[in-house]
């Protein structure tokens, strides 16, 4: 999380420790997750394509998006 913190980078995962870090600040460039079984990666491409193609860094900053 500190890496993708000081390099302003969306940390795309299926790893659910992640949501519980970053509900505890918004002191990050935001969150994309999906659980493990829920999507297959062409949706998952087309899901995160819609986020950055709908959101600007500053609106992802902070944020939680469930895929």
């Amino acid at each position: 999380m500190q890496f993708a913190r000081v390099t302003r980078r969306v940390i795309v995962t299926h790893d659910a420790d992640f949501l519980r870090i970053a509900s505890q600040t918004t002191d990050h460039w935001g969150v994309a997750y999906s659980h493990r079984t829920s999507r297959s990666v062409g949706d998952l491409i087309r899901s995160l394509i819609l986020i950055y193609e709908a959101l600007t860094a500053e609106e992802m900053k902070g944020r939680v998006e469930f895929l």
